[in-house]
């Protein structure tokens, strides 16, 4: 699948068939993640796979029932949970750069998050990001040490429905030329 393709034609899933990811298809995954851009090449993103019927229903439980994806988690073959090791990004010979040290790793385990996303869609696989969660405790429930942040949760399986296609605003809102222009603001 050729990239500008892959990129408008994912889709968020929220239902998935049971049958198991490839060996090779999650290594596939795994390292389009792994490539991913980082601040000062600090990678900081951690993923912890889990496939665990019980564990999934638990992190399921930490998702609130009001997001559609609690169901997406229990039911997708595998889940994806996205970590941050603290402390890297942002800094500068250990020392953290202001406006940038406090949260500077979501940058760049969202980059990660994005290729294995995109590969994942390249493969036939589906998944969805889930960012509405309680981080505490999925945290407990995986044994995440101190240091380590809880970014997202990601079920990943081959889908059961078609993603649904959301509007997109035209470039003329959100693109401004030599400064920032209220005129192109339409909404």
């Amino acid at each position: 699948m050729e990239l500008l393709e892959a990129i408008k034609t994912r889709r968020s899933i929220r239902h998935y068939k049971p049958d198991a990811i490839s060996e090779e298809e999650i290594n596939t995954i795994l390292e389009a993640a792994r490539w991913a851009p980082s601040w000062s090449n600090c990678q900081p993103w951690r993923l912890v796979l889990v496939q665990d019927k019980e564990k999934k229903a638990r992190l399921a439980k930490a998702i609130p029932p009001a997001n559609a994806a609690s169901r997406a988690t229990e039911e997708a073959p595998i889940v994806i949970v996205l970590c941050a090791k603290l402390g890297c990004s942002g800094f500068i010979s250990n020392k953290p750069i202001p406006d940038k040290a406090e949260f500077w790793y979501m940058f760049d385990v969202a980059l990660a998050m994005q290729n294995l996303t995109l590969a994942a869609h390249a493969l036939g696989l589906g998944t969805v990001h889930v960012g509405w969660f309680n981080p505490q405790e999925v945290a407990q429930i995986l044994n995440i040490p101190d240091g380590i942040s809880v970014v997202e949760i990601i079920p990943l399986g081959y889908p059961a429905e078609k993603g649904r296609t959301p509007s997109r605003r035209e470039l003329s809102e959100l693109v401004f030329y030599e400064n920032y222009s209220q005129e192109n603001l339409n909404s």
